[in-house]
């Protein structure tokens, strides 16, 4: 991986064990779906990576569905358990925290625009954490009209970590089944779907250094969801289409990984993250650090730079070698506010000024003290080149 890569929350380099997995099981002729001997290697092949991403979410095995990756597996779990819980018209609230993934937030959209659902947006704070009271109060009021819940397990953009276990406590009390989209959280905290009490979880195997266009969908056993694709039904008839044997091969590596040495690992992460953090603090002191100060990812550190268009920090960044993102999305080249940092109270123009620095395996002290030598200049010559006028709204 090229020095001064801090954009492993997008993508994650791949482990050169998963690669092998890949490679070998590429070479293995068969449909995972045939009876005959060849189909049944392959199909071992797929049973094995099911555990192994089971083991490292605290899972069954027979609760994971393999999809092509976070979006898909979100976009499944929400419409999929709406369709089955609000049929005849009951239960037509979906709840989706303020702030969260696109996937989420699009796929709940199209459901009060398309199919009649009622979205309510969960408030979030400053720190970007979850309103519990607020949620308790809905689930009182409502309970009995919530086809579902879905939250973030950490927070894609600034790294906030939500208290997953009282959401889910609130919920079981009414008999609302709880999504949970762990993709930027895989990896980084413990996940146990079991002991958390979550109904469904996304995750995306391209964040722990497995292969892009992979993914799963973690759905309990007694847990309806309506398919988005039709088919063969291969995976317990909630997901058609021929499985990506060696991606999944791949992806059951990267998962076995993620969980070996996981507390070192975070331990590790978080100290560069820190001495990353300090370090924005010395040499850009007009810079705001975001997230919670406890409560947030130990690889992701992310900030605000007071009259800096984010694009400008991010392509300066770029010239010196260093990949970040700024975390808000783009539209035909003109920047666009973050929704997370709007949700958080943040005003338009500083959800324009973020930068997002993921750490991963690869990442050195050398790193991370590159970034702060180049960091003061780059925000001089973004500061002093100003804020575009134009600023078109997401929704």
């Amino acid at each position: 991986m090229t020095a001064g890569y801090f954009d492993n929350a997008a993508t994650a380099p791949m482990l050169p064990a998963a690669l092998d997995a890949y490679v070998q099981a590429a070479q293995i002729v068969g449909n995972p779906s045939s009876v005959h001997a060849a189909g049944q290697r392959v199909r071992a092949v797929v049973e094995t990576a099911r555990r192994q991403v089971a083991a490292s979410l605290g899972a069954d095995p027979a609760e994971v569905i393999f999809t092509s990756g976070g979006t898909e597996s979100i976009n499944q779990a929400i419409k999929g358990i709406y369709w089955a819980r609000a049929a005849g018209g009951q239960r037509p609230i979906v709840i989706v925290a303020d702030g969260e993934h696109h996937a989420s937030l699009e796929a709940a959209r199209w459901l009060a625009e398309a199919q009649g659902a009622e979205l309510r947006l969960a408030p979030i704070d400053h720190q970007a954490r979850l309103d519990l009271d607020w949620l308790a109060g809905e689930i009182v009021r409502e309970g009995a009209r919530i086809a579902l819940i879905s939250v973030l397990w950490a927070n894609n953009e600034v790294g906030t970590v939500q208290p997953i276990e009282r959401v889910c406590a609130l919920a079981a009390a009414a008999s609302i089944p709880v999504h949970v989209d762990a993709v930027s959280a895989y990896g980084q905290v413990l996940i146990d779907m079991h002991a958390a009490g979550v109904t469904a979880l996304s995750v995306s195997a391209h964040k722990i250094g497995g292969p892009g266009g992979t993914g799963a969908l973690l759905l309990t056993r007694t847990q309806q969801a309506v398919p988005l694709l039709h088919g063969g039904g291969q995976e317990r008839k909630v997901r058609s289409g021929t499985l990506d044997a060696p991606s999944i091969a791949a992806f059951g590596v990267a998962a076995e990984h993620a969980m070996a040495g996981l507390p070192e690992r975070a331990a590790h992460l978080r100290e560069l993250r820190d001495r990353l953090v300090s370090g924005i603090h010395a040499t850009v002191p007009e810079a705001v650090v975001t997230g919670h100060a406890t409560e947030h990812l130990p690889a992701n550190a992310h900030a605000v730079f007071p009259g800096c268009e984010g694009d400008s920090l991010l392509f300066l960044l770029d010239q010196f070698g260093v990949s970040a993102s700024t975390g808000s999305a783009c539209t035909a080249g003109v920047p666009q506010p973050s929704h997370v940092l709007e949700a958080m109270g943040f005003s338009a123009e500083d959800a324009r000024s973020a930068l997002r620095f993921s750490l991963g395996e690869t990442t050195t002290e050398a790193d991370v003290d590159r970034v702060l030598e180049v960091l003061p200049e780059v925000y001089a010559r973004a500061h002093a080149a100003g804020m575009s006028a134009r600023v078109p709204r997401h929704f």
